[in-house]
């Protein structure tokens, strides 16, 4: 995504850390203002410290780049406002169905249990499907990513 405001973000994090290099994306969570607003609060108070998406998403020429350990993320609100950056401490791909108890806890979202994630993330991936027009289920590639929070705006 781009974004000048998540750039100059980013910049004056690598001046005050002194980081040398370190490969990063401007991102937002979710497919609409209100979900990237609600799920970067899960961030910001410590309880969302993994996310999900499918994998046919970086096989895109205007998608991101496949997610590695050590990438940064500046995170926008719904607004466009860059609010913090995580760096990625884990990434493994499997099917949607194989998300297991620890992950949906990490995601932080609803009840955290895996039966709710399932279905949530279901229905979200279910209406990018229906934007998109390919098949949605169970079975899908999944990519499933752990990050720690680096630095608040």
């Amino acid at each position: 995504m781009k974004s000048s405001a998540g750039d100059a973000y980013w910049e004056q994090f690598r001046k005050e850390t002194g980081l040398q290099g370190g490969r990063y994306v401007v991102a937002k969570f979710g497919d609409g203002p209100k979900m990237a607003d609600e799920l970067l609060e899960l961030v910001l108070a410590g309880r969302k410290r993994a996310t999900a998406s499918l994998a046919r998403d970086y096989d895109r020429p205007d998608g991101y780049p496949f997610p590695q350990e050590g990438d940064y993320v500046v995170w926008l609100d719904g607004s466009g406002h860059p609010r913090c950056i995580t760096r990625t401490t884990h990434v493994e791909v499997k099917a949607l169905s194989q998300v297991d108890d620890l992950f949906a806890w990490d995601e932080g979202e609803g009840d955290r249990t895996r039966a709710w994630w399932l279905d949530a993330h279901r229905r979200y991936f279910q209406r990018q499907a229906d934007r998109e027009g390919f098949p949605m289920h169970d079975e899908v590639e999944t990519v499933f990513e752990r990050f720690e929070l680096i630095s608040t705006a």
